[in-house]
């Protein structure tokens, strides 16, 4: 039996609970966003990648979009281009749209799954 050693996908920022803070402020964001998480879900099939292949730390880890950023930056040109032209401006959106603070728990939340000690309360 193989057994394959998972890749790490660096976590700086909780992708989930910041969108969700968004969401919850304001849900038009979903039409920005939803196009995009599709668009990058478009982009691994067509790359065959794995999001698989990267360790999930918590169980609310699992289906993150992180994974296929992070796998896809390694694997594409085209998408490490789109990211480098739309990701700015995406970041720069949700930060008007949820609060330093949040921001801040977000990142710290990360910080603690990447290490293994993130609570899992819940994800807000």
């Amino acid at each position: 039996m193989k057994t394959t050693i998972k890749k790490n996908a660096v976590c700086n920022t909780c992708t989930i609970r910041l969108v969700n803070a968004a969401y919850r402020r304001a849900p038009w964001f979903r039409l920005v966003r939803e196009p995009l998480k599709w668009g990058m879900r478009l982009l691994a099939l067509l790359y065959r990648v794995d999001p698989s292949e990267y360790a999930v730390r918590t169980p609310s880890c699992y289906c993150c979009m992180r994974f296929y950023k992070v796998a896809l930056k390694e694997n594409s040109g085209l998408f490490r281009y789109l990211n480098n032209q739309i990701n700015p401006h995406f970041d720069a959106l949700i930060e008007r749209i949820v609060p330093q603070d949040e921001i801040q728990e977000a990142k710290a939340y990360a910080r603690s799954a990447t290490t293994n000690q993130a609570e899992e309360n819940h994800i807000r």
